[in-house]
């Protein structure tokens, strides 16, 4: 078996133990059990990027995933441990990055691309990096507050709660920690815009490339702001809202992910 295949089949084990955590169901605190496994399910994928890294970026689809991973589960445990029940996202947030992590490990021989090789000014790449990668962690946990959203609201409307929804922070709660990600992600993101044109014209000297990474980050970037500003003028929540929150997070997935699924496993 392959050294590579073992360390990304380690990853993933790590985090196991936090994807089936919520099984405890209402019982489930932010005791030290949580911490354990969420560290865990950190120290993982952060250990096997950084290994497999050795000191050279790489940007291929497998490795990206396990970045994006490890960066999403760093804000996540920040918000777990300053933010009234963010904790509680944990049912919908470990599932879907061990989802994330079997993807990196099915694909784990494709992908891994190559080191930096951008004549661009070391600085500006580094800066373009940690931006995209805090963007895209920060909506991601925002996503999955508006599903939290989504699904207490529909139970509600329904009026059949469940195991599921009893774990997860009340509409109100995901409501406000989606817009308040959604706020600093849009700042952030801003940010990675601005470093990437810069970086394209160290590069080139033109300060846009419209391909697809580039349009679908300025549609993410305007359909955040647009729910910013519906939330702040009429108030718009509920399914609506977190409806818009999840394509404004389908299409910087697709900018950022899934343009790598692409280039570097499709059409390799």
């Amino acid at each position: 078996m392959s050294q590579t295949l073992i360390f990304n089949l380690l990853a993933l084990a790590a985090l196991l133990p936090a994807s089936v955590l919520p099984i405890r169901g209402e019982k489930s605190s932010r005791d030290w059990v949580f911490w354990v496994v969420l560290a865990l399910a950190w120290a993982g994928p952060f250990l096997w990027a950084g290994y497999s890294m050795s000191g050279v970026w790489k940007s291929g689809f497998s490795i990206t995933l396990w970045v994006t991973i490890a960066v999403s589960l760093s804000l996540f445990a920040l918000l777990a441990a300053f933010v009234r029940d963010a904790w509680r996202l944990t049912p919908l947030m470990s599932p879907y990055m061990m989802a994330m992590g079997i993807v990196a490990t099915v694909f784990w021989h494709q992908g891994y691309g190559t080191g930096l090789t951008q004549s661009a000014p070391s600085g500006w790449i580094g800066v373009h990096i940690v931006v995209s990668l805090v963007t895209y962690g920060l909506v991601t946990v925002a996503a999955v507050a508006a599903l939290a959203a989504f699904i207490q609201d529909r139970a509600l409307k329904l009026k059949r709660p469940n195991s599921l929804t009893h774990m997860l922070p009340s509409v109100t709660d995901c409501e406000s920690l989606s817009v308040r990600l959604l706020g600093w992600g849009e700042v952030v993101l801003g940010v990675g815009l601005a470093s990437g044109m810069a970086t394209k014209f160290m590069e080139t000297g033109d300060l846009l490339s419209f391909d697809h990474k580039t349009v679908l980050s300025f549609a993410s970037f305007v359909i955040i702001g647009a729910i910013l500003l519906a939330h702040h003028k009429t108030g718009m929540r509920g399914r609506k809202a977190a409806r818009l929150v999840l394509l404004a997070y389908l299409l910087l997935t697709l900018g950022y992910v899934g343009v790598k699924l692409v280039t570097d496993v499709l059409m390799a």
